[in-house]
């Protein structure tokens, strides 16, 4: 891959309250960004949203002079919201997400009862990306890799010598993301693990999430060598057998996350809101007894 031993700079920043990392990927202080994963803040209890995640990236964006060009999804998270709409009217930019985000809305659009005028090709998105597409910052290019398993939208972004790998792995001591959503499948997931553990051992490896031990910090970023050598669900060695019947075996106990339900309906229409009712306000739908 072009610029593979480039090493662009990158800011991350966490959210403990749902665990998540957003990533500020760019060249130097002045030049093109793009921003992976933004949060949007959202109160369960009130149903309020607010800006504080999504201002500390416009913060450090206007801190560098940087020009937002791209806001990459990974994924339609479902545990947290994405604050992909506030920072494209905020500072402009294209979104971006995996081109079969429209298997995982025609699953949602059915699940929870949407407008009919919702649709289901993506179109929410600027731009629907593949394997082997790319990504422009200045003279940096990005690499889109197509990594389904945790759902069959995911993607991973190369730029460099660095990857961000979404939902795929976690920090070693953390393991694997779970299969048992809508789409999800363990065996894809295995595959798409191997292809990024084919990359050269140095490889910067850059998490969505960490849900750490309590003896250690909060970490964003391992390494291929790390991962291979001591990531406990898939260290090398983990068959696709035995890494099926663990992912599925564990799935089997997992509670859903908080806030699937909401997160699901927001993320699959690119961070905006339903539509308005003839009252004015938006509304999030509970389906009952239905997951």
């Amino acid at each position: 891959m072009t610029n593979h031993l480039s090493t662009p700079r990158i800011h991350s920043l966490f959210d403990p309250n749902t665990w998540t990392a957003t990533h500020v990927v760019y060249e130097h202080d002045g030049g093109p960004c793009a921003v992976i994963d933004p949060v949007l803040d959202f109160d369960q209890k009130s149903g309020r949203i607010r800006h504080g995640n999504a201002e500390k990236v416009r913060d450090f964006i206007d801190a560098h002079q940087l020009k937002l060009e791209w806001i990459l999804e990974t994924h339609a998270h479902a545990d947290h919201l994405s604050a992909a709409a506030w920072l494209k009217r905020t500072l402009g930019g294209k979104t971006g997400i995996g081109a079969h985000i429209n298997e995982v809305q025609q699953v949602f659009k059915r699940i929870f009862n949407l407008e009919p005028g919702f649709q289901t090709d993506g179109s929410q998105f600027d731009r629907l990306l593949a394997e082997g597409d790319t990504l422009q910052l200045g003279s940096l290019t990005g690499h889109v890799l197509a990594v389904p398993g945790h759902t069959p939208a995911c993607l991973a972004y190369q730029f460099g010598d660095a990857v961000f790998v979404g939902d795929t792995l976690f920090m070693p001591d953390v393991g694997t993301a779970r299969c048992d959503f809508p789409g999800g499948d363990a065996k894809a997931l295995y595959a798409s693990i191997q292809k990024l553990l084919q990359l050269p051992g140095s490889t910067r490896l850059f998490m969505c999430h960490d849900y750490p031990p309590s003896d250690r910090a909060i970490a964003l970023e391992s390494t291929v060598a790390q991962q291979r050598a001591d990531n406990i669900h898939v260290h090398d060695g983990i068959s696709e057998s035995d890494f099926v019947a663990m992912r599925t075996t564990r799935d089997a106990t997992l509670e859903m996350p908080v806030l699937m339900l909401p997160s699901i309906q927001v993320n699959i229409r690119a961070g905006e809101l339903p539509p308005p009712e003839n009252n004015g306000t938006s509304y999030l739908k509970t389906p009952i007894n239905l997951l």
